[in-house]
């Protein structure tokens, strides 16, 4: 008897083995919070007590943006009275929330498009040309992190950024040939070769120096930042533990402001950049020899927003032309060209605007069956030719398709940028977070 239950010990134990070898690897759920999001005012302000609810479903929490001090190449805090105030700086109190939710890992980021930038001279590629430059900002990151207990650095370099590209018809292709004839292509940056160098001899140094501890170090490659140029893949994925590909915001109306498109396709589209879609970036770093399981596909909790004009015509079928730049500021952001998910939630049909005409008409939304560019919404110019607007944005479904394709590639998981602009509070559907839920519970 006492033989029979020691084999079906055994086999059980077998069984519970294989049964955790087959679910492999828990998902990472990456979440961004942007420190800026704090000292907004209204309903746009996400405070600590807010951001609670979703820290159960993150696995990591980003905190940004430090900044490079451009005299001293030391890693600096963007904004001192926020971060560092004893007793209410959010350095300690956001690294302090480990106590209440103790599997997070909480992390610092540099960078992240936030730390201006004089574009005729980068900061950023001035201190990678000088390795003496690298030695203050490596000693004052690590001082950073270990001084205010977080668990690692997220390296969101400001390389700069891909020319936009136009979509062209058979006449314009042949016109684009004749162009680049006489002007040759665009150059993002003459020392590209030596910068991608000098960037991979950052992360190693960086690694080494935080190591010791057991920091970990990410890399957040930022929107419309060519991988190719900046980043010599293999060298790099040794020294990281995970890289965060921003695959979104590929077209938005600073770039494109007379043309809206989807901004964050999974797939390409005919006759667009074959880039400019999360697959593509994918499958460049895994081409590359990263490691799948260092791969997070960057989500954005928001929307890219075009005013249409009389002449964009009426379908809203993208791309559309002859927009007229960025779509008037939402109430909560303040952005133009910019609505958090609850904003374009609010501008969909619902029971509170059915009757509401002019600039507060509801926009008729367009979904994608195909689940492979994404959803977007519309209002065409009135007569007058204004309240026109178009809109590509993410919702819990796009998102959770997204959260699909990491799965089904085997990927890391979902880097989410940024948890204030999905629906906090609940004010949409009444569940609050829902785009991070979504995700979490396709992953």
């Amino acid at each position: 008897m006492k033989s029979f239950i020691l084999l079906c010990a055994l086999f059980g134990a077998v069984a519970v083995q294989q049964t955790l070898a087959n679910a492999g690897p828990s998902s990472h759920l990456v979440c961004y919070y942007d420190g800026n999001s704090y000292v907004r005012e209204g309903l746009a302000k996400l405070t600590l007590p807010e951001l609670e609810p979703a820290l159960q479903f993150c696995s990591h929490l980003v905190y940004g943006y430090a900044s490079i001090n451009p005299t001293s190449n030391k890693l600096v805090s963007s904004n001192e009275k926020l971060d560092l105030d004893v007793g209410t700086g959010l350095y300690r109190t956001v690294t302090g929330l480990k106590k209440k939710f103790p599997h997070l890992k909480v992390l610092l980021s540099v960078g992240g498009d936030r730390d201006e930038v004089d574009p005729d001279s980068n900061k950023y590629l001035t201190l990678l040309e000088s390795s003496n430059a690298r030695i203050p900002f490596i000693n004052s990151a690590h001082a950073l992190v270990k001084t205010y207990g977080f668990d690692g650095l997220d390296v969101a370099w400001q390389f700069p950024k891909n020319k936009p590209k136009k979509v062209h018809g058979g006449f314009g292709k042949f016109w684009k040939g004749i162009k680049k004839v006489f002007s040759g292509d665009f150059v993002v940056d003459e020392k590209a070769e030596e910068h991608k160098e000098a960037f991979t001899a950052l992360v190693r140094e960086l690694k080494n120096a935080l190591r010791p501890d057991g920091y970990l170090l990410g890399l957040t490659v930022l929107p419309n930042v060519n991988s190719s140029l900046f980043y010599d893949v293999p060298a790099l994925v040794n020294n990281l533990d995970y890289v965060n590909l921003m695959a979104f915001d590929f077209q938005t109306p600073e770039r494109n402001p007379e043309v809206a498109d989807f901004p964050a396709p999974l797939y390409e589209l005919n006759e667009r950049n074959p880039e400019s879609n999360v697959n593509f970036q994918v499958q460049y770093w895994l081409q590359n020899h990263c490691p799948a399981s260092k791969i997070n596909v960057g989500i954005a909790s928001y929307g890219r927003s075009w005013k249409m004009t009389k002449d964009s015509g009426l379908t809203g079928l993208p791309p559309v032309s002859d927009t007229d730049k960025a779509g008037p500021a939402g109430v909560q952001t303040q952005i133009d060209g910019l609505y958090s998910w609850p904003e374009v939630c609010s501008k969909l049909p619902n029971n509170a605007n059915q009757h509401l005409k002019g600039a507060d008409q509801p926009l008729r939304k367009v979904g994608d069956p195909t689940k492979r560019f994404g959803n977007y919404a519309y209002r065409s110019a009135d007569d007058k030719g204004e309240n026109g607007l178009w809109v590509g944005y993410e919702d819990p479904d796009t998102a959770a398709n997204k959260a699909a394709y990491v799965k089904a590639k085997g990927l890391g998981g979902v880097a989410l940028v940024d948890l204030s602009y999905d629906d906090f509070r609940g004010s949409c559907s009444g569940d609050k977070y829902p785009i991070l839920r979504a995700i979490k519970y396709k992953l």
